[in-house]
């Protein structure tokens, strides 16, 4: 099989996608696409891409039975434009590869993050690593805008003075925030960023990652609809339930649906025949 060229891919390489004040996502490159996923899910007995139904139904077979390996596949990367503080989070999903700007080669620019209006809250009573819902009065969240920035800017003019003393780079560099934005190029197989994606677009996730999240998600639907359309119906939509909760369930509809109360039940949620099967089964296995 050829280099997979995908249009809708192709049609946004190099675009520069906006994500916080002043940081971007943008695609590089990609090698392969859902046509990769069933061909190697099939090359071992032999058989290649057949009609578009037929390799929808093996990639959403593939998906829910964890059959990951296909998903390895396809290779995406990305260049980023980000916060410090978000590269700290994101750097945690250690099977992507990595290029960074270097402070120590390069003088960093005078580019921070300030946070929006409806982003500046106090810290959450309910969830401890994180803030909550309701942000500050606007004049009160424009005081701390205005010290955020004046902090920044005492920083880094501290970092050019560093600098003039012909001090190294790499020593100047430490006096920056967190704040400050770094580049990279991240690149990351299919099934890796599937499980960054599960991760960091729940909703306990910091709200700065999860935005990036979000166009890396639209970027790969260019890339791989069929596999993405998948992993949001199994993965971003589902839920996984413990064996007492499953017992729970049992008990609540045991006897109660007729096989008509299955049918219809399951065809308004747009369930085929073979998934409404699939769910009992799930449920009595």
């Amino acid at each position: 099989m050829a280099h997979c060229i995908v249009p809708s891919a192709e049609e946004i390489l190099d675009r520069e996608f906006p994500v916080l004040d002043k940081g971007f996502v943008r695609l590089v490159d990609y090698l392969g696409s859902d046509e990769r996923i069933v061909q190697a899910a099939r090359v071992s007995y032999g058989k290649g891409t057949k009609t578009f139904r037929e390799d929808r139904g093996l990639i959403f077979y593939l998906l829910r039975n964890e059959h990951t390996s296909p998903f390895e596949q396809v290779v995406l990367t990305f260049h980023v434009k980000l916060p410090i503080f978000v590269a700290r989070q994101w750097i945690r999903h250690r099977t992507a590869r990595v290029n960074e700007i270097s402070g120590r080669y390069s003088v960093l620019k005078d580019e921070f993050y300030v946070p929006a209006l409806e982003d500046l809250a106090a810290q959450s009573k309910d969830n401890k690593q994180g803030r909550a819902t309701e942000p500050f009065a606007p004049e009160v969240g424009r005081s701390i805008q205005e010290r955020i920035e004046q902090a920044q800017k005492q920083s880094y003019q501290v970092y050019e003075e560093l600098l003039g003393t012909d001090l190294a780079r790499e020593i100047a560099r430490i006096v920056l925030p967190l704040s400050a934005y770094t580049e990279w190029y991240w690149q990351m197989d299919l099934h890796n960023l599937m499980h960054f994606l599960k991760l960091r677009l729940d909703p306990h996730a910091q709200k700065e990652i999860r935005l990036y999240a979000q166009v890396i998600l639209d970027i790969t639907k260019r890339v791989c609809p069929i596999a993405m359309e998948a992993f949001e119906e199994y993965v971003l939509k589902g839920v996984t339930i413990s064996g007492k909760e499953k017992e729970a369930l049992r008990s609540l509809l045991k006897d109660r649906l007729s096989e008509q109360d299955w049918k219809i039940h399951g065809e308004a949620s747009g369930l085929s025949g073979k998934e409404i099967d699939r769910f009992r089964e799930k449920l009595w296995e």
